[in-house]
């Protein structure tokens, strides 16, 4: 999620402090999102005892994966100067902490405010939607990932005000974009640790989509 640099403005920037981080906060983004599958598709245990510990497992690895992969990803790019990166990745890890807060009240019979989590759901469409426009002067594959972060949000958003038969049909929506986002973040991941290490781009990655302006 690195921004491309041209000849000059590279000689100026400063060596990086980390290795390239991005492909760790993918990944744990990824593993969360697998966590969260079966609950997604309604696919829980009968016995209620076995539904509590599916959600306090999800939610721990939300914690761990989700959160803490992304958190230290984030701040890792933040001190590369990778401020978009950055900025991307340790927002969004702040979101899996809730993730694993409502996962773990819900496996004690809790359910967080629907009115909150609208209202955040609402600030976090907007935001995602101007990052996704930012990246696509950089990959058509990161603009896609961030699209398919933008669906999440606004199906989530429907779904709120929508009816029972409604709803169950918009949470296998959900499902399939968790499913969707997962997948591309692991592909990003994999492609920017095998593709230095091969020498050539074996996990292709798409050029950018829009053309940025000449810099003054």
């Amino acid at each position: 999620m690195s921004a491309p640099q041209t000849t000059s403005d590279a000689a100026n920037m400063p060596a990086p402090i980390f290795g390239e981080p991005t492909p760790l906060g993918l990944l744990g983004l990824s593993i969360g999102c697998a966590s969260l599958v079966p609950i997604a598709f309604g696919w829980l245990p009968s016995e209620p005892s076995q539904v509590v510990m599916m959600f306090k497992t999800a939610s721990w690895l939300c914690l761990l994966f989700g959160a803490g992969c992304q958190f230290l990803a984030g701040i890792m790019s933040l001190a590369n100067k990778n401020t978009l990166g950055g900025t991307l990745l340790t927002t969004f890890s702040f979101n899996w902490v809730f993730n694993w807060w409502a996962l773990d009240q819900a496996s004690q019979g809790k359910v967080v405010d629907g009115r909150v989590g609208l209202a955040v759901d609402v600030a976090f469409i907007l935001i995602f939607v101007v990052l996704t426009y930012a990246f696509g002067f950089f990959s058509k594959l990161l603009f896609a990932f961030l699209l398919d972060i933008d669906l999440l949000y606004v199906l989530r958003i429907v779904k709120h005000f929508s009816s029972a038969s409604l709803a169950a049909t918009l949470g296998i929506g959900i499902g399939v974009a968790t499913v969707l986002l997962a997948a591309i973040a692991m592909y990003i991941a994999l492609a920017m640790l095998l593709n230095p290490a091969a020498g050539r781009p074996i996990l292709p990655i798409a050029g950018p989509l829009f053309r940025a302006g000449p810099n003054e």
